[in-house]
Order: structure tokens, then sequence, then C-alpha cells
């Protein structure tokens, strides 16, 4: 076969050509820090960055999932551990109330005090955050305690607050109302109606049954005791999924960076070798195919 002048500057124009294109692919690698920037680079690569990508961001909504339930829990644990040491106050009053040296000036001082920690306590019941009232589970736009006006006060039935945490868990956390302020007492009243029966006997000096008051402000005590034990426990447990999440981001950002990043230090030594060679390939073109027919001649 007769190779003439016109196959050789074709030939040298698609090994210039083909130089270019891998000098712009390893370019693009280093600039980029990646294999490929578009799919048909690599389909293998880019079907599994797909895949991983899509792990990583489901790690990362559990994440999110579990810093909302972590802001619920917290909120939920303080304002209860406050409603505590509300009845905690509140028992030292009722001891105090109990001796019979009072006047009727004292138990009325007394009973100002009570008024105002049974308003602290519905105020603690209906504490919102965020703008959602969180002892009202899902019912979160309306609040869980409503003072009757009449010394009686209803408290919601609500439903659970459940957070995806992981692919196979949700997690419950809010508190029930009626459990977080300890439920009724033997004679059927919830803590702000007991809270208020007191306060009035103490305004009207006619205290009776002392003893059963105390046994009262314990038993919601108690309760509401057990039910920060069990926000305990539920926030252990979400710490536990936290940290085995925290673990799979890093396990889920290795393999996808396995898959999607180049070693920089070859691709910048491969780089630099194709400028070599594509140097070389223009000097020794430059010489092969002449520009003229003068210089063909020479």
């Amino acid at each position: 076969m007769r190779v003439t002048q016109g196959m050789i500057q074709q030939n040298s124009l698609r090994y210039i050509g083909s130089s270019y294109a891998k000098l712009d692919k390893l370019q693009s690698q280093v600039s980029s820090g990646k294999k490929i920037s578009k799919a048909s680079d690599d389909p293998i690569v880019a079907m599994k960055s797909l895949k991983y990508n899509t792990q990583l961001s489901q790690v990362k909504q559990y994440q999110s999932n579990a810093s909302q339930a972590f802001t619920w829990l917290e909120n939920t644990e303080t304002n209860i551990t406050e409603g505590i040491d509300i009845m905690s106050k509140v028992r030292e009053l009722a001891v105090q109330a109990k001796n019979n040296t009072n006047g009727k000036s004292e138990l009325q001082a007394i009973g100002v005090e009570v008024k105002q920690l049974k308003e602290q306590l519905l105020s603690i019941a209906n504490t919102q955050v965020n703008g959602r009232y969180i002892f009202n589970g899902t019912n979160s736009d309306t609040p869980p305690v409503v003072d009757n006006g009449d010394g009686t006060y209803t408290i919601s039935d609500t439903d659970d607050v459940t957070v995806n945490v992981t692919s196979n868990l949700t997690l419950k956390v809010n508190s029930d109302p009626k459990s977080a302020f300890g439920g009724t007492s033997e004679s059927g009243q919830n803590v702000f109606e007991m809270l208020d029966s007191f306060q009035k006997a103490l305004n009207s000096g006619s205290l009776e049954d002392m003893d059963s008051v105390l046994d009262n402000i314990d038993q919601f005590s108690d309760g509401m005791s057990a039910e920060r034990s069990d926000l305990g426990a539920r926030y252990n447990r979400l710490e536990l999924i936290n940290t085995r999440l925290a673990s799979q981001e890093e396990t889920a950002t290795k393999v996808l960076s396995d898959n999607e990043d180049v070693e920089l230090e070859e691709i910048i030594t491969e780089f630099i070798a194709q400028q070599s060679v594509h140097r070389a390939s223009l000097a020794v073109n430059a010489q092969i195919v002449q520009p003229t027919l003068i210089d063909f001649l020479k």
C-alpha cells in the first residue's frame, strides 16, 4: 500500500487529537479529584456512585431525624425535671402548712406560693418548642392542658410521635401529658386539680387530712420521675443508634470516595508523562509533516 503525505498528515492529526483528549481527561481528573465527570466516562463507576450516594443520603437523613429526636427528648426531659422540682417545693410548703402553729395569714401566704407553682407547672405542661406543644403528641398545634376555670383541668389524650431513626426502627420521642404529670390521684384529680384544691384550702384556712395531700403529692412526683426514667432510657438508646449511624456514614463516605475519587499523585504523574509524550509527538510531526512543497523538496 502506498503511503502518501496526506495519509501521514491524517494519522498525525488523529494521534495528536487522541493525545489532546487524554490530556483533557487527565486535566479534568486533576481539577475535580474525580474519576469521571459524566456517566459515559465509566458507566460502572457511575452506577456504583449512584448506589453509594443513595445509601449515604439515607444515613444522613436518619442522622437528621435522630437530631430532631434528641431535641424533642431533651426538651421533654428538662421540663419534666422542672415539674418534679415544683412538686418538691409544693411538698415543702405542704409540710410547712401542716404545722399547727400557722395562722390564717400564714396559710394564705402559702396558698399564694402554691398558686404560683401551679401556674408554673401549667406553663411547663403547655411548653412550646418551635411553635409545637411538646406534650400533646401528634396534635401539637393545641395545648395539652386546658384550665376550665372552675377548678378542673382537661388533659388531652394524645397519639405518640415517632421518628424513623433507621430503616427498620421508629422511636417514640414524646411524653404523654397524663404520664408526664403523674396521672390521677385516688380521688380522680389530676395534679393541677389537686394543687387547685390545696390552694383553696390554704386560702380558706381550713386544712383537713394533710396526710392525704402529702400522699397525693408523692404519687404525682413518683409518676413524673417514672416518666423521666423512661425518657432517659429512650435517650440512651438513641445515643447508641446515633453512634451506629455515625459509623455507617463514615463507611459509606469511604466506599463512595474509593469508587469516585482519584489518587492525585498517580494522576498528576500520568498527566506530566502524557504532556511529555504530547510535546514529543508535536515535535516529531513538525518534522514529518511538511507545510509546503518547497519544504518537502528540501
